[in-house]
C-alpha cells in the first residue's frame, strides 16, 4: 500500500497532524491510541468519510480525494459501530453490500458465499441479523468488509463489546484475513495490538509517537522504562545531565519529540 498522510483540523484545532505511514500488502498493523487520540479521524479520512484538510491519502497509488472510486475499490471498512441492517437476513444484507460494491452479477453469488464461509456465518444465511449474538453480528460486519476481496481491510475497534470467547474468535478471523489482505486495526487497547499485530503505529493528541515492530514496541514499554514527550529533544549536554541522575541507567531518543529513560540501579550504569 502507498504511504498515507493525513492532516485534519476542526476549527482552529488539529485533530490529526503529520500522520505518515505505509501498510504492506499483508499482515496486521495496529493503530494504537487512547480515546480521542485521532484514530477514528485517521480511519474516516482513509476511507473518504471526511476529507483531509491538507495532505494526501493514497491506496495503491490512488488518491482518495481525487480518485475516490478507484481507491475505495481496494478498501474494506468496518467502523466501530458495524453498519448492519438488523431487519435483514444475513443473505439479504450481504447481497445488498455486494451490489453497492458493484460486484458483477455473474460472480455475485460466489462473492457472497466466499464472505460467508470465510467469516463462519454460512449456517446463519437466512437468520435475521437482529437475532444474532454480538460475536456473529461482528462477523457479518467483517463479511461485508471483505465481500469484494479488497487489498486493504480497515477495522475500527473490531472486538469492542465482545465477550472473551467472541474476542478470541474474531482475532482468529482477523489473522486469517491478513494472509490475503493488509489489515489496519484501530484500538485503544494495548492487549489487542500485542495479541494480533506484527507492526504498530501509535497516535497521541493527533500525532504519531511510535512506528515499528511489536518487538520494538514491547522493548519500548518494558517495566523500568519511561517514555517522555518534550517540546524539543534535549541537546547532548542535557542528555548527559539526565544520564547522571540517580536511578537512570540509560537514555535514548525515540523520535523528534520523545525520549526513553531506562530506570535501574547504580550497578547497571557502571
Amino acid at each position: 500500500m502507498s504511504p498515507s498522510i493525513a492532516y485534519n483540523r476542526y476549527g482552529k484545532d488539529w485533530a490529526v497532524k503529520d500522520v505518515n505511514f505505509e501498510v504492506r500488502e499483508n499482515g496486521i498493523v495496529g493503530l494504537l491510541g487512547s480515546n480521542g487520540a485521532g484514530k477514528s479521524t485517521t480511519m474516516n479520512s482513509l476511507y473518504g468519510i471526511i476529507s483531509p484538510t491538507q495532505g494526501a491519502l493514497k491506496i495503491n497509488d490512488f488518491n482518495i480525494r481525487t480518485h475516490p472510486i478507484e481507491a475505495k475499490k481496494n478498501i474494506g471498512f468496518l467502523p466501530q459501530n458495524a453498519p448492519l441492517y438488523l431487519e435483514l437476513t444475513v443473505d439479504e444484507y450481504l447481497y445488498h453490500c455486494a451490489r453497492l460494491r458493484k460486484i458483477p452479477k455473474s460472480i455475485l453469488r460466489n462473492a457472497v458465499a466466499y464472505a460467508k464461509e470465510y467469516c463462519g456465518v454460512t449456517e446463519y444465511s437466512k437468520r435475521l441479523i437482529g437475532n444474532l449474538s454480538g460475536g456473529y453480528k461482528q462477523r457479518v460486519g467483517i463479511a461485508q468488509a471483505i465481500v469484494h476481496r479488497p487489498k486493504l481491510v480497515v477495522l475500527d475497534e473490531p472486538t469492542n463489546g465482545l465477550d472473551p470467547v467472541q474476542i478470541t474468535e474474531v482475532r482468529n478471523l482477523i489473522r486469517q484475513i491478513s494472509e490475503e489482505s493488509a489489515v489496519l486495526l484501530s484500538t485503544h487497547m494495548m492487549s489487542e495490538v500485542q495479541a494480533v499485530c506484527k507492526e504498530i503505529i501509535m497516535i497521541e493528541k493527533g500525532e504519531m509517537v511510535f512506528e515499528g515492530s511489536i518487538n520494538e514496541f514491547n522493548e519500548l514499554i518494558k517495566p523500568g522504562s519511561l517514555v517522555v514527550g518534550m517540546s524539543q529533544i534535549p541537546d547532548d549536554s542535557s542528555f548527559e545531565k539526565i544520564q547522571a541522575l540517580d536511578g537512570v541507567s540509560s537514555i535514548s531518543k525515540v523520535d523528534s519529540r520523545h525520549i526513553k529513560i531506562d530506570i535501574g540501579d547504580e550497578a547497571e550504569k557502571s
